[in-house]
């Protein structure tokens, strides 16, 4: 069997189903049939990011998963494309790339929902918001970390968490919001449900600059929950759901006590969000976000970004299940970035890879086959390689091509029927 070799990221996506489509794209960012695309509008739209993810990363967990021969959900997708990352630099960070897909503009890392300019810059929610959608925000990371912030706050620094979430509830005015980061909406020496210092991570505490915000998302009337049950059980429209203190996993070296096991499943909260978003005659925009795919390839571990990867793969299942009964929903899935330099070799002895960061990880076993793969990793922080695209549901074949992050706003705005101001 030959392997993508290190570096091979860009000349990974021609083993998927949807080549044609990227190759026969042009390179400008528009298909020749894009043309006259956007005919009907996009009622729903559900837009997963795998922070951190590149091909190669969505290779392995294919391979991991279901095998050469198999598919996963975010790949088996009849639309396909290429995006590039860069921010106001070559390599950009989460905080920038969101701002990117939410607003269409470049700008620079750190920069959540402001321009390089630091002027506030509308973001495609509160577009939604303004036509009568409700809007979403699930994520396995803290819910006012970069990406998930980025499409309902202005801040100048990603850091300001209690300030995002203060502005989810009174600006953007978020409908549902799930994930991990009670410690922002909890003023210092005021634990939430999560207690203060817990052994796997003594530094996780109560941190936040804006009062007690959970009391205020009740006076709001958002329904409350921190638990599985509480989850399944809860009704209405407005949902605040915080399930860990900060991320809702641990992340450390390979082997060093790495865990991922959240409260509540990436797949559960999706679900939820769907079936309470979708209340709405007008539609909604969610935005769903697997962070272990970043978190663990920052820390050059290959096992639990694949299994944070599998995680993101149900996720997207779910939402596929939903499109396939309501047609007029958009369903993409993208990366705001690559992480790690990641790259699957075929398993050699005398591969000259295991000192320092350029190391060796695994072998993992090839599904349904008796062969193995390594992982090896070139670096622990992001790289500028571009990251692949799916589509499948009303107005996909817009986001064929090779194109800015930037033009992620333009493309969604068309689907959906929004005039964006620029």
């Amino acid at each position: 069997m030959k392997l993508v070799k290190k570096h091979g990221m860009k000349a990974a996506i021609l083993g998927t189903a949807a080549t044609a489509l990227i190759v026969t794209a042009s390179i400008g960012g528009q298909a020749p049939e894009q043309a006259n695309a956007a005919t009907k509008q996009t009622k729903n739209v559900i837009l997963f990011v795998g922070d951190g993810m590149g091909m190669a990363q969505r290779d392995a967990i294919r391979l991991a998963t279901v095998g050469e021969k198999g598919s996963l959900a975010m790949d088996s997708m009849p639309y396909a494309g290429l995006i590039h990352t860069s921010s106001t630099v070559p390599v950009t960070d989460s905080a920038a790339s969101a701002t990117a897909y939410a607003s269409g503009v470049k700008t620079y890392n750190g920069a959540i929902g402001m321009d390089a300019d630091k002027k506030s810059v509308k973001t495609i929610m509160e577009y939604a918001k303004d036509a009568g959608k409700s809007t979403g925000v699930v994520t396995t990371s803290q819910v006012t970390d970069a990406t998930g912030a980025a499409f309902g706050a202005h801040v100048e620094d990603r850091s300001k968490q209690s300030d995002i979430a203060l502005q989810f509830l009174t600006q953007s005015k978020i409908d549902v919001i799930l994930g991990g980061g009670e410690d922002f909406w909890y003023p210092a020496g005021t634990p939430g449900k999560f207690q203060d210092q817990p052994a796997e991570d003594p530094s996780e505490k109560s941190k936040g600059t804006q009062g007690n915000l959970v009391d205020k998302a009740k006076k709001l009337g958002y329904s409350f929950v921190s638990s599985k049950s509480e989850l399944q059980k809860a009704k209405g429209g407005k949902l605040l759901g915080l399930f860990a203190n900060e991320e809702m996993f641990q992340q450390r070296a390979e082997g060093e006590g790495d865990i991922y096991n959240p409260v509540v499943s990436l797949p559960e909260m999706t679900k939820k969000a769907i079936e309470t978003l979708s209340a709405n005659k007008k539609g909604f925009f969610l935005m769903v976000e697997e962070e272990g795919t970043d978190e663990f390839a920052h820390h050059n571990n290959a096992k639990m970004t694949i299994k944070s990867g599998q995680e993101l793969d149900k996720s997207v299942q779910v939402a596929k299940d939903f499109a396939k009964k309501n047609p007029d929903t958009l369903v993409l899935v993208l990366a705001d970035h690559e992480t790690g330099g990641f790259s699957i070799e075929e398993v050699n002895a005398d591969d000259e890879s295991g000192d320092g960061i350029s190391k060796e990880d695994g072998p993992f076993a090839i599904a349904n086959s008796k062969l193995n793969f390594v992982v090896d990793w070139t670096t622990s922080g992001h790289t500028a390689v571009d990251i692949p695209i799916t589509a499948m549901g009303q107005n996909a074949e817009l986001f064929t091509g090779i194109y800015e992050n930037t033009q992620v706003l333009d493309k969604l705005a068309q689907a959906l029927g929004f005039k964006i101001k620029k």
